[in-house]
């Protein structure tokens, strides 16, 4: 069994309507003064207004940052910093999607550590202790909310970074699925595929181990079983809490056994597409899946069991079942299969797939894959 060191460092609050127990859960870690990540979005939607509102019932002084923005850069955290440090404060909330929690998390580096967001990319780079973070999603996708890494662009090369460090963990994570009834379809979509992603790269990657599985086979059932009944009934309730407790599920196990080569062919092209990261994973996944399936068919097999519920797509036999079957969720949210369709240019594959061969999560596949693998499954996926 390969080793593993695991350690729960985020208390998880799960319920619906629990958004009205944020002030209290500040006031528990000592905090006066905190500032609220969000984005235009969720304060549009009055949910960072009732979290706020929970704040000042509390006693615990918020302050707002709303501009944040899908896949956020180092423009946006160094704007953030100056709100935190403006008004000197004790503890941070990111309440929205992963953008806003890594932001929050990528504010809370620079205001506890100084530097530049570019300092801390890599892992345990931050010296000194960090401030409180209370993580409130509003979708059920990222699972950011139990993780230590945030995901942040830089605003100049577009590279993405993934700034990773055991204290930059929030302390709590407030999970109301009533939140999440408000997401438009195709944030339902994009934010659920990559949760999926999630639990089926967490089950294969070189680093898997007891614990993390455990977390993946319960991720994995909960979104396989319900992302179909979220796209076609959104005020089901029970569905979302299942989509948003595995997504959390699937974030603890990225904490504890990393991602693959989705997820390493996926980010380049959002830097140079601006493909949203929920569809490129959508169209890249099936297509590991089938190239994994040669060293790892048996843990795909183990997964294909819980893929039978109402309202899913018939479910064929071995790697190439598993395969079919996420492939078939990608039009059931209607969205594109082919990297065609989304204008990506065909005689640059060679150079994505030169810059997925950077990105750290490659090396944890559990088939090895270097460039001229990884244009291969671009080529599949074209």
């Amino acid at each position: 069994m390969v080793p593993f060191d695991f350690q729960s460092r985020t208390r998880i609050v799960f319920g619906p309507d629990r958004i009205d127990s944020l002030g209290e859960l500040a006031a528990e870690l000592g905090a006066r003064r905190a500032l609220v990540v969000s984005d235009p979005g969720i304060v549009a939607s009055g949910h960072t207004e009732r979290g706020m509102r929970s704040l000042q019932t509390a006693h615990v002084e918020s302050h707002l940052f709303a501009d944040v923005r899908e896949n956020p850069t180092t423009d946006e955290v160094d704007a953030g910093l100056k709100v935190a440090q403006r008004y000197d404060v004790e503890l941070l909330i990111g309440l929205g999607g992963g953008s806003a929690m890594d932001c929050a998390k990528g504010i809370n580096f620079l205001f506890s550590n100084g530097g530049r967001m570019q300092d801390y990319w890599g892992v345990g780079k931050a010296l000194k202790p960090m401030l409180p973070m209370i993580a409130v999603p509003t979708t059920a996708g990222t699972g950011s909310e139990t993780q230590s890494f945030a995901l942040i662009s830089d605003a100049r090369t577009k590279a993405k970074m993934a700034c990773g460090d055991k204290k930059a963990a929030c302390r709590v994570a407030v999970l109301d699925p009533k939140l999440t009834l408000s997401q438009p379809q195709r944030v339902t979509a994009l934010t659920g595929i990559d949760a999926i992603a999630h639990a089926l790269e967490t089950y294969v990657t070189t680093r898997r181990n007891p614990a993390s599985l455990a977390f993946s086979r319960e991720a994995w059932q909960l979104l396989a079983t319900n992302f179909a009944t979220v796209l076609q009934q959104p005020q089901d309730l029970e569905a979302r809490s299942g989509m948003q407790l595995g997504a959390c599920f699937a974030g603890l196990a990225i904490e504890n056994s990393m991602l693959g080569a989705t997820h390493a062919l996926a980010n380049p092209l959002t830097a140079e597409y601006g493909i949203a990261h929920g569809l490129a994973i959508g169209i890249l996944l099936p297509h590991v899946i089938r190239f994994n399936g040669r060293d790892v068919d048996s843990w795909y097999i183990e997964l294909l069991e819980v893929c039978v519920a109402p309202g899913l797509p018939t479910v064929g036999s071995g790697v190439a079942g598993l395969a079919d079957f996420v492939q078939s969720l990608v039009p059931l949210a209607g969205l594109p299969v082919r990297l065609r369709e989304c204008g990506v240019d065909e005689r640059r594959l060679e150079q994505l797939a030169a810059s997925a061969a950077k990105q750290w999560t490659a090396s944890f596949n559990p088939r090895r894959v270097s460039e001229p693998e990884l244009l291969e499954i671009y080529r599949q996926a074209y």
